[in-house]
């Protein structure tokens, strides 16, 4: 979801603020996360000393964000919030910097390395692991949850496990997913092995994606919604009211097996709150009655916190962007036209200031985001730019050519609503793109909806939305977590509420482009991000949305927590907090 947004006459403030937070600099590092680590091996660390155990951990959040079913939630607050209560086999280390990547062993004893040209892997169940309700973790809870991410129709069963054998017949008919073909297990040896229809390069990163969460298995095939279900990590969900509260709290069955994998956590109680506004939130923390702040500091106190909790906040880069999706089967989108039209028209100068300014934001007019392998700078969508002179970044609205799309596109006065989350921030950049849509001759409204349904509401076509707000964070470090799971055909599943292909676009050229780009990936690295590349460019020729800009999170804790550890993938690792 876009995490936040700011008003336009405040930016000289921000600047400051953000000078002050950053020692008198407001440029920050380049996305170093996401190139290749070190070869050497991750040295395993041992057990915290339990002198930093214990105590209660208290955050505010200000809404709930749906379901907290891991193989169906798609939200980054939700993701925080589980990390350290559900596992899959694979993960990625719990590390600060570039070293939290590529993905290690978790459930599994040792990343598999692939057999048979990249169609098979193998794995071996760790010895000794049960989840919280004490029932022990075995090859067929493995089997299991993966079946189950077909039968409760999961966001990304099709983008992500549809080169399992048996995947595709899944896909078709949930009901009756079996994957026999897909999934080989022995609970003799506790092996695991998955046969695929064709190699997938990225196949241990999805092992290591939410998703693929290790269940029991008799957990029932729906989605769960508000109940909780028994995990393996450190904490249980012990109580969740998605009005007011969640409760953490220490899965008894639950010991080390790994520290970079997935450590002990450091409180013995985590309690969430749910309803404070971000004013609240901020003088919590202040306060002390709070120790984290889920989210951003809001605008109308950046100077307080920059001048007097300096040390208390934490900024980092985030593979993310927020854009505007148009849907191409609804009108006036489904005119090429006027999509090519909105992206030229909008001005990435206002999305900036309202989202904390240059030192926080930069204007995206790409579906890559800068960071991620794949990434290289065009915007064909500005002042000045064409096929004979391209343009590397944005440099301002183009509105003679914007206009010119538009009447030729015969729309000129339909009616567009734009859907936004009811939340402060979301609504300045709604309104400027309100304006602007006016300005390009459509009657333009703003609906806001509660953040906690606005995600699944957009993705479904029965709610007819032409044109929603959003932001979206890469998965994992690799350009198919953006341009697969927003945009290729297999993403986009009609009268669900689990669709991220938002738009509903789908062209079986530009898929094939997207298979040529991942086969690549695991003989020739180089090529596979060239193609992956003008994937990007053949999409933004399209215009399926309109990217505004990629942004750092700042984010503001208590005096008495420290250990902060921040990693590209799992962001904050809260259950690593010590409390004074």
């Amino acid at each position: 979801m876009i995490r936040f947004f700011l008003y336009r006459p405040f930016l000289p403030i921000i600047i400051s603020v953000f000078s002050v937070l950053l020692g008198g600099c407001v440029t920050f590092p380049r996305f170093a996360y996401a190139q290749t680590p070190p070869s050497s091996p991750l040295t395993a660390k041992k057990t915290p000393p339990s002198s930093h155990f214990g105590g209660t951990l208290k955050v505010v959040i200000e809404a709930a964000a749906g379901t907290l079913d891991p193989q169906i939630s798609y939200t980054a607050l939700v993701k925080t919030l589980e990390t350290p209560v559900y596992d899959t086999l694979l993960t990625y280390p719990k590390l600060s910097g570039p070293g939290a990547h590529p993905v290690i062993a978790n459930l599994a004893e040792a990343v598999p390395i692939p057999e048979d040209h990249g169609l098979t892997y193998r794995l071996t169940l760790r010895k000794n692991i049960r989840f919280s309700n004490g029932q022990p973790v075995t090859v067929a809870d493995v089997a299991a949850s993966f079946r189950r991410i077909f039968t409760v129709g999961s966001p990304t069963a099709g983008p992500y496990y549809s080169h399992i054998r048996g995947a595709q017949a899944c896909l078709k008919d949930p009901a009756h997913c079996t994957l026999a073909q897909g999934i080989e297990t022995n609970p003799v040896t506790r092996q695991i092995v998955f046969h695929l229809t064709s190699p997938d390069p990225e196949f241990p990163d999805r092992l290591a994606w939410m998703h693929a969460a290790i269940l029991p298995q008799n957990t029932p095939a729906h989605d769960m919604g508000n109940t909780p279900i028994p995990g393996t990590g450190p904490y249980i969900i012990a109580d969740y009211n998605p009005t007011t509260h969640m409760r953490l709290e220490r899965n008894p069955y639950f010991h080390e097996w790994s520290h970079n994998a997935q450590p002990a956590a450091y409180p013995d109680h985590v309690l969430i709150t749910f309803g404070l506004d971000k004013e609240a939130e901020v003088s919590a923390v202040e306060n002390g009655q709070a120790d984290w702040m889920y989210g951003n500091v809001p605008l109308d106190r950046l100077g307080e916190v920059g001048s007097r909790y300096t040390q208390q906040v934490h900024i980092y880069p985030l593979l993310m962007y927020s854009y505007a999706m148009l849907n191409v089967h609804e009108p006036p989108f489904n005119h090429l036209a006027v999509r090519q039209a909105l992206n030229y028209a909008v001005n990435r100068h206002a999305m900036v200031i309202y989202s904390g300014g240059p030192a926080v934001a930069t204007p995206q007019c790409q579906l890559l985001p800068e960071g991620i392998p794949g990434y290289e700078p065009f915007c064909d969508y500005t002042l000045g730019a064409s096929p004979e002179h391209p343009a590397l970044s944005w440099k301002a609205p183009d509105m003679q050519r914007a206009r010119a799309l538009v009447r030729a596109s015969g729309t000129i006065g339909e009616r567009v609503t734009i859907v936004a989350p009811a939340e402060g921030r979301s609504s300045n950049t709604a309104s400027e793109l309100r304006d602007t849509l006016e300005a390009l001759g459509y009657k333009a409204t703003v609906h806001n909806i509660s953040p906690a349904i606005q995600f699944t509401f957009v993705q479904n076509t029965d709610n007819h939305v032409q044109i929603s707000l959003g932001g979206w964070t890469a998965d994992y470090p690799s350009a198919s977590t953006f341009l697969s799971t927003l945009f290729s055909c297999e993403s986009f599943r009609p009268h669900s509420d689990n669709s991220p292909n938002m738009s509903g676009f789908c062209d079986p050229a530009i898929d094939r482009m997207m298979s040529d780009a991942l086969s690549q990936t695991l003989s020739n690295r180089t090529e596979s991000n060239h193609l992956w590349a003008k994937v990007d460019r053949a999409l933004m020729q399209q215009a399926p949305a309109v990217p505004l800009v990629q942004t750092r999170n700042v984010i503001l804790l208590s005096k008495r927590v420290h250990n902060v550890i921040i990693t590209l993938n799992d962001e904050l690792l809260f259950s690593q907090l010590q409390i004074r």
